[in-house]
């Protein structure tokens, strides 16, 4: 992976510049079944100049259809076949390690559960069901018996797989825990460690690389940890909207391997070309704004707030770590 100091430019806008865009959902195209702001007309304008978009999610809990459903009914049209789940990528896992007909000890949605039986293998609840594999996918009405289900099975030495391990999800009314939450109640009653198939985890790429056959694919996230570490670990360019998880704060602070191509408040960011940043000496400059970054970390300009946040990476990314971007921020609204 390059070792990124600061945010790409395009002259393109990018919906010309890439042929697929590997959205997210949680985050960038909904929060908590709500379509969030300028998402919808967004998609519709990428699509309509000939960007094929595919679903990319980390939760398991439901079916493809379903979700392509909700998302027809939020005004942004999709088909089971553009939606990539990571319930679909950890049961092609278990599939290669498990003779067909298998059974496999599931605790997790409709969306594990028809994914499993997509690759011809019987989901069973139990541990007393004789499973030859066990895995966890989240389910928003997940009980204790099943984490304790699960416990006894990976105790007894069942292997272990785990569709995803994002510790949070982010829903309507805030931050809710994810199925690593519920992972690591897992791994701390056993002591073991499951095999992950999720995002930013290279099973994931491969799931959404075959049944999208993209060829110049922008994965396009909120969180830094999966959808841009996934994209960085696969050699694929990113595009950050800062409408889930991330803060600008938190930008400003990524580890090399956290870094986006490029930076956008919202979905808007597919359809506009991106500024590039300059530098000069231990000077900063996109669009209207300068960062310097001696003798401390200074912002100064006018123009798009995200020009300057994407001058402020510049400067923090390529500097020293224990510059305080909190002041130059506090100027601007994002």
């Amino acid at each position: 992976m390059t070792d990124r100091t600061s945010p790409s430019g395009s002259e393109q806008p990018l919906h010309t510049a890439y042929d697929t865009a590997l959205l997210d959902l949680d985050g960038v195209v909904y929060a908590g079944g709500e379509a969030i702001a300028h998402a919808v007309e967004s998609l519709a304008a990428a699509r309509s100049d000939g960007m094929r978009l595919a679903y990319v999610t980390n939760n398991a809990a439901r079916t493809p259809q379903a979700v392509a459903e909700h998302l027809s009914r939020l005004g942004v049209p999709a088909e089971a076949e553009e939606v990539i789940t990571s319930a679909q990528a950890v049961a092609r896992l278990i599939a290669e390690d498990v003779p067909a007909g298998s059974k496999v000890l599931a605790v997790g949605g409709e969306g594990l559960f028809a994914a499993l039986r997509e690759r011809g293998l019987q989901p069973v609840e139990s541990a007393d069901d004789a499973p030859v594999a066990a895995v966890q996918g989240y389910g928003p009405e997940l009980r204790w018996s099943q984490l304790a289900e699960m416990a006894y099975a990976v105790k007894a030495g069942v292997p272990w797989f785990a569709s995803n391990t994002d510790l949070t999800i982010p829903t309507a009314r805030g931050v809710a825990p994810g199925n690593g939450a519920a992972v690591e109640a897992v791994r701390i009653a056993t002591g073991a460690t499951p095999r992950v198939a999720g995002k930013p985890l290279p099973p994931m790429h491969r799931e959404t690389v075959l049944r999208t056959g993209a060829r110049r694919p922008i994965v396009v996230g909120d969180r830094l940890d999966t959808d841009i570490e996934g994209a960085n670990a696969s050699g694929v360019d990113s595009l950050l909207v800062l409408t889930g998880v991330t803060t600008p704060e938190a930008l400003l602070a990524a580890a090399p391997q956290h870094r986006p191509t490029y930076v956008a408040a919202d979905l808007r960011g597919l359809l506009t070309p991106h500024p590039p940043v300059v530098r000069d000496g231990s000077q900063a400059h996109c669009g209207g704004w300068t960062v310097s970054a001696a003798p401390s970390l200074t912002l100064a300009g006018s123009g798009d707030p995200l020009d300057a946040l994407r001058a402020l990476c510049a400067a923090t990314w390529s500097s020293d770590p224990r510059l305080d971007p909190s002041e130059p921020l506090s100027h601007l609204s994002l």
